[in-house]
């Protein structure tokens, strides 16, 4: 697109992940400024390993559905490419498929027609052995290099694609794509370099965006338009109330990011360490400077499999004395609990697991309070290999988790459960197996792409 006499490419990005919602008047904005695409992230790993290794999604489908059908009508007016990276949160072929269901529900009810093109990142643990044999998986700090039987506990494994299988798929045709696993800055960034906008802005306009209004003043007011040319990016809110600044603009580079200046992407590292922040007016900034070289081409893979079963039990403690010397109340109980666990159920260490987290005391600040706390909630987490096992477990902790004093001659003090039965069954608990990254010869080795029509039944 040109803006005068500079070539432009505009990317429209709603929010920080579909089924966030994007206010209609902010979104309606955005569309009226005549983006080149629209494009943004559907899934993270923020939310733990339970999503990728049961392939379900962390989001509502009705959210999802809200969100896609926005973007799809507006792509339709529009006539540009619509992009969902990560679709179904964890980029599993089975969210690939999810998502692809709820757009042919959409385009039948609103009677629309569009080239889809479903673009699968997930990798099988027999198609990764090869390359672990020839030594082309490496570990990413703190992991240990992988083993084979490492590999093959991974229920699921994607491939964080880079933007190439994206680019590829809107030159074949497609209006509308689908992907699985990609990085979170490939999906904003494919349009802009398959156009030949340079590296460096389109990245780093694509690291600024990828959490859509994050990287503004109100976060919550939808998302962001990213201009790029050849010249560096400009980025402005959708909502006219909105503002991005230099500081908000800049610091986005941290999210997620231990490196203020570099970013590794796939066969690219970003460079910004000469990247200029300047206000353009009150809402929109322009960032020029950034610098992108070429890489070896490595693709993370991310990895979850299952590790048995948990039962959850939470009791509430506003004993004063107890809560003075906590510290020493829990570490008396955590051994109480396994001794009794080892004598009466005949269990060893290793045969099952049993975690306390004290929420309001160090569950998640480590620093210890300089007073003791008001009231704690105490979780107490069993895994075992079976349901059965760990709720047990659980049951079997359940009256010392109710009246366990601070000293053995002290009379029992009486904690508070806050629902009955105590003991909740989280179900099968699952673990990130891999953070490892894979070289391999061509951004599309790990990709599949199918292609098809949808909404053809519509107009009968």
């Amino acid at each position: 697109m040109h803006e005068g006499d500079t070539p432009r490419c505009k990317v429209l990005v709603p929010s920080g992940v579909l089924g966030a919602g994007c206010n209609d008047e902010a979104f309606q904005r955005g569309v009226a400024l005549a983006p080149d695409c629209l494009a943004i992230d559907g899934g993270s790993t923020d939310s733990g390993p339970h999503y990728l290794g049961t392939g379900t999604s962390k989001m509502t489908r009705q959210a999802t559905k809200h969100d896609l059908r926005q973007m799809m009508l507006a792509r339709d007016r529009l006539g540009v490419p619509l992009l969902v990276g990560s679709c179904g949160t964890c980029g599993t072929d089975s969210g690939v498929d999810w998502m692809a269901g709820i757009a042919r529900e959409i385009a039948r009810e609103e009677g629309l027609i569009a080239r889809l093109a479903l673009v699968y990142s997930e990798v099988s643990a027999d198609d990764l052995l090869p390359l672990l044999g020839a030594g082309k998986i490496d570990p990413l700090d703190p992991a240990l290099p992988l083993t084979r039987e490492r590999l093959l506990e991974c229920d699921h494994i994607v491939g964080l694609l880079g933007y190439e299988p994206l680019a590829d798929a809107i030159a074949k045709g497609a209006d509308i794509i689908l992907s699985g696993r990609t990085t979170d800055t490939a999906v904003l960034s494919a349009v802009p370099l398959m156009r030949g906008f340079p590296a460096g802005a389109s990245w780093h306009a694509a690291k600024t965006a990828e959490c859509g209004g994050l990287c503004t003043v109100h976060t919550r007011m939808g998302g962001v338009m990213l201009s790029i040319d050849a010249d560096g990016f400009d980025i402005e809110p959708l909502h006219a109330a909105n503002q991005c600044t230099p500081y908000t603009v800049s610091a986005h580079l941290l999210y997620e990011n231990s490196d203020p200046f570099r970013l590794r992407e796939p066969g690219v590292l970003l460079d910004a360490s000469d990247a200029r922040y300047d206000a353009v007016d009150e809402r929109t900034v322009r960032v020029t400077g950034s610098r992108a070289e070429k890489m070896p081409y490595t693709v993370k893979l991310e990895g979850s499999g299952a590790a048995g079963y948990r039962t959850m039990v939470f009791s509430a403690i506003a004993d004063p004395k107890l809560l003075a010397r906590f510290d020493e109340w829990l570490g008396n109980l955590d051994a109480f609990l396994r001794a009794g666990i080892a004598r009466v159920l005949g269990l060893e260490e290793g045969d099952y697991g049993i975690e306390f987290r004290p929420y309001g005391k160090d569950a998640v600040n480590k620093t210890p309070a300089a007073t003791p706390p008001h009231e704690v909630g105490l979780m107490t987490l069993v895994w075992a290999p079976t349901q059965e096992l760990a709720t047990e477990i659980a049951k079997y902790c359940n009256p010392y988790i109710l009246h366990f004093p601070l000293n053995l001659d002290d009379p029992l003090p009486s904690f508070a459960f806050p629902f009955s039965p105590a003991e909740v069954e989280l179900g099968r608990h699952y673990e990130f197996k891999l953070n490892h990254v894979v070289r391999i010869d061509r951004p599309d080795e790990l990709a599949r792409t199918h292609f098809e029509t949808i909404g053809e039944t519509a107009h009968g």
